[in-house]
């Protein structure tokens, strides 16, 4: 098994585990592939969930410059909602899992078909 494939287990025992969703494997191996080198990187790899300037990198990098969102409120309560299912006292919160979550809220899936 390759580190990614590795990686790919972890997250989608986290999302099992800590969100109780039962993962779509394809996208969730799209959405890792799509992060790049990132994933084994310690800091890069995860997400604080409360770093107001973390969170502001997430929302543009990726729900407005990935997904092609607009910005607005619903932007934000859609980050809220997703580090409230992912659990706010939970310190490891992955980048793939957190962004895999975003892309099923705002029903962007297409994006990696």
């Amino acid at each position: 098994m390759s580190k990614r494939d590795e990686l790919i287990a972890k997250y989608a025992a986290d999302l099992k585990d800590k969100c109780g969703v039962n993962p779509d494997m394809d996208l969730l191996t799209k959405v890792t592939v799509g992060l790049g080198p990132s994933i084994y990187n310690a800091d890069s790899s995860t997400v604080s969930g409360s770093d107001p300037k973390e969170l502001a990198t997430v929302k543009n990098n990726f729900l407005i410059k990935k997904l092609g969102l607009k910005d607005g409120a619903d932007l934000d309560k859609g980050i809220d909602a997703v580090m409230e299912t992912y659990g706010k006292s939970n310190r490891n919160k992955y980048r793939a899992v957190v962004y895999y979550l975003l892309a099923k809220h705002f029903k962007k899936e297409s994006i990696y078909s």
